[in-house]
């Protein structure tokens, strides 16, 4: 696999980098990577892509004063479309949301309108924004997730490096099922860091092999790849093996930072219809 992280907009990053927190608001913390990075090493173009869908982002420490001086707090979500150019950096992103604490706004709606032009403006897409107060307990509810677990299937692990070669099917048979699991790791890009995630795949085609779909899972445990791009070269993956009539894969990681990622790809739906939260978020 070709290695791009010494990309000049990667090298040129925070990412990995000692840095001061700014408490005053600055949109140029911002740092935009481009979504083609990573789709050229899976040969997906941005003019063809073969697929739909969407990463959306929980901000958990989000604050700002009023226009008093008087601290106020949100919970936030963020809705990139994936047909957007660029993703946002996740460091930069916390450093961006941090730049609000000391700095005054009129109203929650003056904050809502200036996250949303700055990440639309960063990602050149239009990004969707809400703030939800603290007190409100049903913004995000927890939720089992939807179909069957397959974690406690009697396997043994060898394969530590994405392999599609474990992927097969079951049989000819042509099911509609929802599986997950909740042992998806991978790791930072640029730190190595681990990522942790719940993974959620529904499809209509030929029956997968349910072990060899866990061992292909487990095999993400030593990548390095963004949230982004590791649910992209899953969709793929799975797609180019058995050529699926519907998919849909959609991991939920655990946050970092105060920030959570989760994409959703999808060969009919634009929006996310997975967007469950779990009690590891």
């Amino acid at each position: 696999m070709t290695d791009y992280s010494n990309a000049p907009e990667l090298k040129a990053s925070v990412l990995g980098k000692t840095t001061e927190y700014a408490d005053q608001y600055d949109a140029s913390l911002l740092h935009p990577i481009a979504r083609k990075l990573n789709r050229d090493q899976i040969n997906v173009s941005d003019d063809a892509l073969p697929f739909k869908g969407e990463d959306i982002w929980t901000g958990y420490e989000l604050s700002w004063l009023n226009a008093k001086g008087k601290p106020e707090v949100a919970v936030a979500t963020f809705a990139f479309a994936c047909t957007s150019p660029y993703i946002i950096e996740s460091k930069s992103f916390k450093l961006y949301l941090n730049s609000f604490n000391q700095t005054r706004f009129d109203s929650f709606d003056v904050v809502k309108e200036t996250l949303t032009r700055d990440l639309s403006g960063a990602s050149n897409s239009n990004v969707i924004v809400n703030l939800f107060k603290a007190d409100d307990f049903n913004c995000l509810p927890f939720s089992a997730l939807p179909g069957e677990c397959i974690d406690d299937l009697d396997i043994e692990v060898e394969t530590y490096s994405p392999s599609t070669a474990l992927l097969k099917s079951k049989s000819d048979d042509v099911v509609t099922e929802t599986l997950y699991s909740h042992l998806l790791k991978s790791n930072c890009l640029i730190t190595s860091q681990p990522d942790w995630a719940s993974i959620i795949i529904r499809y209509t085609g030929r029956e997968i092999c349910r072990e060899g779909l866990l061992k292909y899972l487990i095999s993400f445990r030593s990548h390095n790849e963004f949230h982004e791009q590791c649910v992209e070269r899953i969709f793929c993956d799975l797609q180019n093996a058995f050529a699926f009539d519907n998919l849909e894969v959609c991991a939920r990681y655990t946050r970092r930072g105060g920030l959570d990622i989760n994409p959703f790809r999808s060969t009919d739906s634009a929006t996310t219809t997975l967007n469950v939260r779990t009690n590891r978020q």
